[in-house]
């Protein structure tokens, strides 16, 4: 496969990301956008790694991974904290949680 193939594919998972967190209200959509966002990039970082006959863009790519592990962890905590206390998970009301 070339190049360009994965360099649409990852386009348009970035922009379908992107839609999603700007119009989502939902905090789990929110979350799913972002994670598409996040594959968007390791779809870049090993294509670009396998053009070039580096690992380190596989490197790279296990990193983020593990990066988009913790933001799962963190925002489904702050979801069903969100959830346990208003009984939604609207954006709109996330300025409700402050101290």
């Amino acid at each position: 496969m070339l190049l360009n193939q994965f360099l649409l594919l990852a386009a348009a998972l970035f922009c379908i990301g992107v839609y999603g967190v700007l119009v989502r209200r939902s905090a789990m959509l929110v979350l799913m956008s972002i994670e598409l966002i996040l594959n968007a990039v390791n779809i870049n970082l090993v294509a670009f790694g396998a053009l070039t006959d580096d690992v380190g863009g596989s490197v790279f790519a296990l990193f983020t991974i593990a990066v988009a592990a913790a933001e799962v962890g963190i925002g489904l905590a702050i979801v069903l904290l969100m959830y346990r206390n208003r009984r939604s998970i609207d954006l709109a009301q996330v300025d409700l949680l402050k101290g």
